[in-house]
Order: C-alpha cells, then sequence, then structure tokens
C-alpha cells in the first residue's frame, strides 16, 4: 500500500510494507524540485533514516531496476524534432 500526498514545496510518498512478517517500518519519499529523500525509521538505533538522490540518480535508479547486470550511462534526448 501506498499513499501520496502534494504539500508546498514536495510530493511527499509513503510506502507501506502489508506483506507477511516480517515487517519493514514506513518509508517516505519527499521529491523536491532540487532533490529526492528517502526516510525509513530504524528500530535498532531509534532514529530516522536518511539518503539524499538528485534527480539524475533517481532517474538512473528507476532505470536499473530494468536492466541486467552492467554498467550504464544514460544520456539525454537530444532530438528536436
Amino acid at each position: 500500500m501506498f499513499s501520496i500526498e502534494h504539500e508546498f514545496d514536495a510530493t511527499v510518498i509513503t510506502l507501506v510494507d502489508e506483506d507477511p512478517a516480517p515487517l519493514q517500518e514506513d518509508v517516505v519519499i519527499n521529491s523536491f524540485a532540487e532533490c529526492i529523500t528517502i526516510e525509513q525509521f530504524d528500530a535498532r538505533t531509534n532514529q530516522m533514516m536518511k539518503i539524499t538522490l538528485s534527480p539524475e540518480q533517481l532517474r538512473d535508479l528507476a532505470a536499473a531496476l530494468d536492466l541486467p547486470e552492467g554498467v550504464y550511462r544514460l544520456r539525454r534526448n537530444t532530438s528536436t524534432s
């Protein structure tokens, strides 16, 4: 299950783990114009963990989910037609 909320300066996506045990903590993704943050509570340290990605890193991650093992570089489409 997931939710999407549009805030003033970000789109917030929350991913809820509903699968059979062991369940993971919710993942909160904040999409800002200049970066994307991914947050998840770590019960072992009792802290919220945060990763910050650039828009280009997120684009590469999305592409990597559908590609086989290897090293890749995505190119922008420079076609102006």
